[in-house]
């Protein structure tokens, strides 16, 4: 028997809550903004397998444990400011903006761009929105309390770790190489002492 899209988000729920996932707003947070919203119509029956999915030029919606996984280890707290790299089709976006805090959200590709401002607007979520290399950041509205990077880079990136808050701050960012297995990496800032810490292997699009 076919199951719903419903059925489907709460077997989803389930799946992450077994892979560690134990955050009640994060769940909630999962549980409430709709996926199928941000996936291509032609994969909206796929918008609730715990898997990536190709969205427009090139680029991916990640795996919803990942990405569920990202929003337990920041720690959010609704006074945070936060620079999102990489808003993509806006899901996580959405996620963030459940949590109350104030999103800074970097896009480099247009078209993403300008998709990803129209249906948060659409479904009222709020979040600032810009179009700009997000290798840079945003270096005008820094420190943030949090940042997020969803594509992949070689290395931590010191002009992102810079803009980071250093008294109590946290970057999650996926490193490695495209066509290699990367890490995701927790950077964690209090009271200007630096933590490291291996979250999962992950696989990611570049940042460029």
């Amino acid at each position: 028997m076919k199951l719903s899209l419903n059925e489907k988000k709460d077997a989803l729920i389930k799946e992450i809550i077994s892979m560690g996932i134990k955050d009640n707003k994060v769940l909630e947070a999962i549980k409430t903004v709709p996926r199928e919203e941000f996936v291509l119509e032609d994969m909206i029956e796929s918008a609730y397998d715990n898997k990536p999915l190709p969205i427009q030029f090139g680029q991916t919606i990640s795996q919803p444990y990942i990405v569920a996984l990202t929003l337990q280890e920041l720690e959010l707290e609704k006074s945070h400011r936060v620079l999102e790299i990489g808003t993509g089709s806006g899901y996580q976006t959405a996620l963030l903006s459940f949590f109350e805090v104030e999103i800074f959200s970097v896009e480099r590709i247009y078209c993403l761009y300008i998709s990803a401002k129209k249906r948060l607007e659409r479904l009222k979520y709020k979040s600032n929105l810009y179009y700009l290399d997000g290798k840079k950041g945003l270096p005008q509205e820094a420190p943030f309390d949090r940042i997020v990077v969803s594509a992949a880079a070689p290395e931590i990136p010191k002009t992102l770790e810079d803009q980071l808050n250093h008294k109590n701050g946290i970057m999650i960012i996926p490193v490695g190489y495209e066509d290699e297995t990367q890490i995701l990496y927790k950077i964690k800032y209090k009271d200007n002492n630096r933590t490291v810490e291996k979250l999962t292997y992950c696989r990611f699009v570049p940042l460029k």
